[in-house]
């Protein structure tokens, strides 16, 4: 593990405490039951926001903490284990983030203090086909008057039926499958012309899926260059990819101490399961997976807080380890657990869902494997 400042290990201790007993598995089956539209309980959210959370990567003269990715990883990674539903991730570390890397000091000004205290849900809009390919946005910016009109769609919007306000990929020149002619802008999820619905996972979080007709925004709402965004989408989407990265250890984690437990307590032939030698080889290798994803994922997320000039391949680096990880130990929760494990009245069902929606999200082990090398070189 990462050496935790003082101030680190409280908040860690903190996250484990609240989520274990204020916000554990348990409460997601009861959202999920309940059918709540959002795909979270606001009362967690409330509580999260709280607590601060919401303000560790905003600087103090925007009303937050500025306490860097690493600390808002380990917070994510105590949410993972419990699967703990929330706007956090999606506004907190990948919303702020666009405005903290590409806003201007008025956006800052109007946008940071709101994400702090939640009033403000912001989330990004990149994905427009099944599989994350950013370089292929196709949603149209075109000019008009001192503003633009965007038309388009998006995809498996993070948080996208609560968030207030979108950050939305659209081309303001070339075509589809061009790094240049990208352009971010901030939409306010009530504008004109702008639609959205739901859009149903396996892991019973909230989706939606935008549509934008002429929807007029102003050149105020550009974050960034013109025609010059994508540099600004991949560094937040790293930030994303990091994030992602912590929350997977924790669902990993928490997997893997589930499937321990039961090794330890099982019988069978009048001896515990996990006396037997296959199965005692399984967990040691699933645990040399974890702490390698471990140390992957937080080394990620420390390349981001030093501002290292590799931090784009730690991050692809992250996420497909973890991911890989993260396969292999949703699969082995169930298949050891046996046919109690493919109940829904087990909870590692759930966690063999969550997995596979983050594995995908913002970019599946493929795609990073193929970033990587071509940061490399290759």
């Amino acid at each position: 593990m990462a050496a935790l400042t003082e101030e680190q290990t409280m908040i860690k201790d903190q996250a484990k405490a609240w989520a274990t007993e204020q916000a554990p598995v348990l409460k997601f089956r009861e959202m999920r039951d309940s059918g709540a539209p959002l795909g979270f309980t606001p009362a967690t959210w409330e509580a999260m926001v709280e607590m601060g959370w919401t303000g560790i990567l905003v600087p103090e003269q925007y009303g937050g903490s500025d306490l860097g990715l690493l600390t808002f990883g380990v917070v994510l990674e105590e949410l993972g284990r419990q699967l703990s539903a929330s706007p956090l991730m999606a506004s907190a570390l990948v919303g702020a983030s666009a405005v903290l890397l590409g806003g201007s000091e008025a956006q800052k000004q109007g946008l940071l203090p709101k994400i702090v205290d939640g009033s403000e849900i912001l989330t990004l809009a990149v994905d427009e086909q099944p599989r994350h390919a950013p370089e292929q946005t196709a949603l149209q910016a075109v000019a008009d008057g001192e503003g633009y009109k965007l038309s388009g769609s998006k995809t498996f919007v993070v948080e996208g039926m609560a968030a207030t306000t979108f950050v939305v990929a659209a081309r303001t020149s070339g075509s589809a499958g061009e790094q240049r002619g990208i352009t971010l802008f901030t939409v306010a999820a009530d504008s004109a012309g702008l639609s959205r619905e739901a859009v149903s996972s396996v892991d019973s979080r909230g989706y939606a899926r935008l549509t934008l007709a002429n929807v007029a925004v102003s050149a105020d709402s550009v974050l960034g260059s013109l025609d010059d965004g994508y540099g600004l989408l991949d560094q937040v989407l790293d930030r994303a990819r990091a994030g992602l990265a912590a929350e997977m250890m924790g669902t990993g984690a928490q997997a893997f101490d589930m499937t321990l437990d039961y090794l330890k307590t099982r019988e069978q032939f009048g001896r515990v399961i996990g006396s037997f030698q296959a199965l005692g080889h399984r967990a040691a290798d699933l645990f040399s997976a974890m702490e390698l994803a471990r140390s992957c994922a937080e080394g990620a997320l420390q390349s981001l807080d030093a501002g290292d000039e590799n931090s784009a391949e730690m991050c692809s680096l992250a996420k497909c380890r973890v991911g890989e990880f993260l396969h292999e130990m949703s699969n082995q929760l169930i298949q050891i657990h046996g046919g109690i494990g493919m109940t829904d009245e087990f909870d590692a069902g759930f966690y063999l869902k969550r997995a596979r929606v983050l594995e995908a999200l913002h970019g599946n082990q493929a795609y990073h494997r193929n970033r990587y090398a071509q940061l490399l070189g290759f």
